[in-house]
Formats: structure tokens, C-alpha cells, sequence
């Protein structure tokens, strides 16, 4: 059978491609996808784990079977982003996330979310900063598996909602290359009252820059390379198991 495997950040810089159609004898696991991989690709054993996996835009576990068509994608740790997702197109499923390769427009976010009833509106923004690893940043370039991120991003806007006393969710990330003091991310969060906007915003930020499939590469005066990621977190299992590892090495 075949099956279209993706791979993002450092990975894609190992594998030396962003995609390609594998064909696996039936029946197939992820793991056998990821042992194959390991033979062409070394140093990915050292790293499995780090990395998760993706069937669908779902994440999976190494024993999880395949079927023909399946997309599966590699994902390194992630870098620390309204209608319907797209895999949600035929639902009327309350979209909260965007991504976007202009800038963003905090201002525009907080007007069309603030409403009479609201008692706060609180806004995060995650800005390019000049300096990173002790050397000048010059400017970052960032990446993502974008129908993945989406749905992950709108899950967790739901998630808050229900967890926290807020009214209303938005969050955006921006892709490609962004300058010093530009906005990556943005979220807003409304709320009768200031303590839940907070506690929420903060959920969101944090919860996003662990579990969101997106990723930035550094560029300084003497070369680039991937941010390191934090591990993915207990709930997703990685490559090489369910418990937790140390990030791979950029």
C-alpha cells in the first residue's frame, strides 16, 4: 500500500524533502513507517524521542495501523498561530484560529472581539525579539503543517471556553519570514471579568507553543537553525513511546 509521509523542520532538512509516497507491504503500523525511516535516515533513532507522529493530522501512537492513502507526518518538538477548519468544511463548526502570512492586526483582533458584556479583553502577543542563543537575530522564518495547526489551534480555543468563565477566543499565527519586532502570534481572549482572561490567555499561549505543529528557523549573521522545542507533552505519545523525552538536539 502507499501512504504520503510529510516532514517539517529539521526533519525535512534530514530526509532532504518535505513529502514523499512510501509504499509499506499490508499489513502496516506507523512504527513500521518509522523503522524504515531509521534505516534511511540515522540519526532519526537517536531522536524518536522527541518526535511525534501524525496520521491524518491526528496525532498517533508507533502501534497504530495504516491504511492506503493515509497522510502520516513526522513532527519535531514544536517551536515556541472565523469559519470552519478545513477538515470541518461541511460542518457548521465555530472556527476561532487563523493563519496568516501578512501582518497582524492586534487592534483589528481586539475590535471584533470585544462585545458590550465584556468586562476585559486581554491580549498576548508573541514579537520577534533581536537576540536569541547569545548572537543577533537578523530574522526568523517559520513553518507549519497548516490543516494540523488549524484544528489543533481551534481545539484548544474550545477547550478553553469550556475550562475557563471567557466569552470568546482568537487566536492567529503568522508564517514565512518575519522581522525583528513583528507579531508571530496573537491571541485574544473576552470575559465578564479580568482574572479569567488572564488565566485563560496564559492556558492558550503555553498550551499552543507545546502541542501546535509549527516550527521557526533563526537566522544570525554566522547561520540558522531550528529553535529548539520543548518535549511534547505526556498526552501525546512519541515516536519512540509514551513517556516523555528530552527535546531533539538543533
Amino acid at each position: 500500500m502507499k501512504v504520503r509521509v510529510l516532514f517539517f523542520g529539521m526533519l525535512r532538512d534530514l530526509a532532504g524533502l518535505s513529502s514523499e509516497s512510501l509504499s509499506l507491504p499490508e499489513p502496516a503500523r506507523l512504527a513500521d513507517l518509522l523503522h524504515h525511516y531509521e534505516q534511511r535516515i540515522p540519526r532519526l533513532k537517536a531522536m524518536s524521542a522527541s518526535i511525534a507522529m501524525s496520521i491524518n493530522q491526528e496525532y498517533a501512537a508507533p502501534e497504530s495501523e495504516l491504511k492506503p492513502g493515509d497522510e502520516v507526518a513526522l513532527l519535531p518538538p514544536v517551536s515556541g498561530g472565523v469559519g470552519p477548519t478545513a477538515a470541518d468544511a461541511t460542518a457548521e463548526r465555530r472556527r476561532y484560529s487563523a493563519i496568516i502570512r501578512d501582518a497582524i492586526n492586534t487592534h483589528d483582533l481586539l475590535e471584533r472581539i470585544k462585545q458590550p458584556e465584556d468586562g476585559a479583553a486581554v491580549l498576548f502577543e508573541g514579537v520577534v525579539r533581536n537576540h536569541s542563543r547569545g548572537r543577533r537575530t537578523l530574522f526568523l522564518d517559520y513553518e507549519a503543517y497548516e490543516e494540523m495547526a488549524l484544528k489543533q489551534m481551534d481545539a484548544l480555543a474550545e477547550q478553553a471556553l469550556a475550562q475557563f468563565a471567557v466569552r470568546d477566543v482568537v487566536l492567529m499565527h503568522r508564517l514565512g519570514r518575519l522581522q525583528v519586532g513583528e507579531t508571530s502570534v496573537a491571541i485574544v481572549v473576552s470575559s465578564a471579568h479580568r482574572a479569567a482572561a488572564f488565566d485563560a490567555c496564559r492556558w492558550l499561549i503555553d498550551t499552543l507553543k507545546r502541542t501546535v505543529p509549527i516550527w521557526k528557523k533563526e537566522h544570525f549573521e554566522d547561520g540558522a537553525v531550528w529553535a529548539d522545542g520543548e518535549p511534547f507533552p505526556a498526552e501525546v505519545v512519541r515516536a519512540g513511546g509514551s513517556h516523555p523525552g528530552k527535546p531533539a538536539s538543533k
